[in-house]
């Protein structure tokens, strides 16, 4: 009995040593921006949704360091202040830039509130945001995509080509990059406010309307970026026009599966709308990370020890899982490229129902319609 115990306990602590190997000297994302790049964002304002946690807070975090001023989209304002908070200690006391209105824009941090699982707290966040045409209504999303081709928009008078309508100088004067960062990973069936299942609205649609809104600031701030946190796992997703809301039939898997690719497919008929705009869109996947992102799947008692060894040898850290935001946001390597799917920092290659012209058109019309753009 008591060699069993011995050699059982020499096998764990074999293994326990082999996944730590393997964890420190396997391959790894290189970190982005030392040193002299600190100052690559300087003047720069960056908005990132769910950045209070995970990929987001990582993102944010390294964004400050090289100068941005950061706005935190998050739908818990309280968490959103903790950890901002906690941001600001981490980039001081590292040396990073004085955080702060005073800065110049320099290493800022806002907290807002952004539910993206409600419209109503979408359109109040970008008219907070936007304060256009000093009215407090926010024009439709027609008006931006007409203004920016030199038409008359809203307020009666055209726009330059590539540039947004004119407006009433709201709270933020100028969007650099909009990094749609938050998600909700294979929850059980539940519903957004507006009625929508909850991974497709909050994936999709609230980040859908999100950025519609924001498009006009966008271009008026060109040249400018729009980042799309996907995954890998859009390749085990369909997009059936019949049922998008899951009503005959929800698997929790298939249906996050489903709002990466339309993650995706989204991405693609943007940029082909944004061209001549100097608005860049890009796609990316982050790899598996642990983040609390997975809170919704059920791992039994028993084998959490084992899952926790094993998620700790082989996931990405935060950071690691950040580095292909961050260099969407801010390298000058991918200045005018758009359109393109990345993972560690390298541009990968689509299946075909990822760049299904027509998929990705429709895909626009409907949700257009389901977030109110259209009636």
């Amino acid at each position: 009995m008591a060699v069993a115990t011995v050699a059982a306990l020499l096998a764990a602590l074999g293994g326990a040593l082999w996944l730590a190997a393997r964890r420190f000297a396997g391959p790894s994302v290189q970190r982005l921006h030392r040193g002299g790049d600190s100052g690559l964002m300087h003047g720069k304002t960056v908005l990132i949704t769910g950045a209070n946690s995970g990929l987001g807070r990582a993102t944010a975090a390294e964004l400050l360091r090289l100068g941005a001023r950061v706005i935190m989209g998050c739908r818990d304002r309280t968490r959103a202040e903790e950890a901002a908070g906690q941001l600001r200690s981490e980039i001081c006391q590292a040396g990073g830039p004085e955080l702060g209105p005073d800065s110049g824009g320099a290493g800022e941090l806002v907290v807002k509130e952004l539910d993206l699982a409600s419209l109503r707290s979408v359109r109040s966040f970008c008219q907070e945001v936007l304060q256009v045409w000093g009215s407090g209504n926010l024009p439709e999303i027609g008006d931006w995509l007409g203004a920016s081709a030199g038409e008359a928009g809203p307020g009666g008078s055209g726009a330059e080509p590539g540039r947004g309508p004119p407006t009433v100088e709201g709270e933020e004067p100028r969007l650099d990059v909009l990094i749609n960062n938050a998600g909700i990973f294979q929850c059980p069936y539940m519903k957004t406010e507006d009625g929508f299942e909850m991974q497709f609205g909050v994936n999709h649609l609230g980040h859908f309307l999100l950025t519609s809104l924001l498009l006009g600031l966008l271009k008026s701030s060109a040249p400018s970026r729009i980042v799309v946190v996907s995954s890998k796992l859009y390749k085990y997703g369909d997009i059936n026009f019949e049922d998008l809301n899951s009503e005959q039939n929800y698997n929790k898997s298939f249906c996050y599966s489903r709002s990466k690719l339309a993650n995706i497919l989204f991405t693609r008929e943007l940029a082909r709308r944004l061209e001549g705009t100097n608005v860049t869109v890009n796609v990316l996947h982050p790899g598996v990370v642990r983040t609390n992102l997975g809170r919704h799947i059920h791992i039994p008692l028993l084998v959490k020890p084992l899952f926790n060894l094993v998620s700790w040898a082989f996931f990405k850290t935060p950071l690691e899982g950040a580095q292909t935001s961050i260099y969407l946001a801010s390298s000058p390597e991918v200045e005018g490229v758009s359109g393109k799917y990345f993972g560690d920092c390298k541009e990968e290659e689509l299946l075909p129902k990822a760049m299904d012209e027509s998929v990705a058109g429709k895909l626009w019309d409907v949700s257009e319609v389901m977030v109110g753009i259209l009636k």
